[in-house]
């Protein structure tokens, strides 16, 4: 499992409504690409829990050649012709689990991005992170790493909309999952 975002920061008077546009019109493309896992379209606007706009995509890859399909083809390309190339964050997955309310469709998203202390076996330190999947409310979360910094991202789905959760928010427009089973197979803490 591979796990990317990129996040599009958008000017404070921008027109949100366009990028709610943007996913109901276009959202459903990404239903059934090969190799992605799940993909969950999501937004953040100034003064509801962030400071900025963006646009912020975020995705587990069953497959590296489905993320590389993506990366370069039409689908990412739409995104760098409508708003330039963004930088693609991108972590090596370490773990994914269904939560509680899995069943449930996703209200908010969210990313808590930490770094691995030193000294701490980093196994240990993701098996920690990836247990906090099983809070209620939670529909799934995946734990990834970026061994280059040695910084753990942790994101979750939760089925309402204000998780007592800490890390930046997200609300989720839409959530692509046509390898979600798959994540599911895969490799658990």
């Amino acid at each position: 499992m591979q796990a990317m975002q990129y996040e599009i920061t958008l000017p404070a008077d921008y027109d949100m409504e366009i990028i709610r546009k943007r996913v109901a019109t276009r959202g459903h493309l990404l239903d059934d690409f090969p190799g992605l896992g799940l993909k969950a379209y999501l937004m953040r606007e100034r003064g509801v829990d962030s400071p900025v706009n963006s646009y912020a995509p975020f995705y587990l890859w069953a497959t590296s050649d489905g993320m590389n399909s993506f990366l370069c083809g039409p689908g990412f390309q739409g995104i760098v012709d409508d708003f330039g190339r963004p930088r693609v964050r991108h972590w090596a997955g370490l773990a994914y689990a269904e939560g509680p309310a899995s069943s449930a469709v996703p209200a908010t998203a969210t990313r808590l991005c930490v770094p691995v202390p030193d000294g701490v076996e980093p196994a240990a330190f993701a098996a920690r992170e990836a247990d906090r999947a099983l809070a209620p409310g939670v529909v799934a979360s995946a734990v990834a790493i970026d061994p280059s910094r040695w910084e753990l991202v942790r994101f979750t789905l939760w089925e309402q909309a204000d998780p007592s959760e800490p890390g930046d928010r997200f609300q989720v427009l839409h959530l692509s999952q046509p390898g979600r089973a798959g994540l599911r197979s895969g490799r658990h803490w």
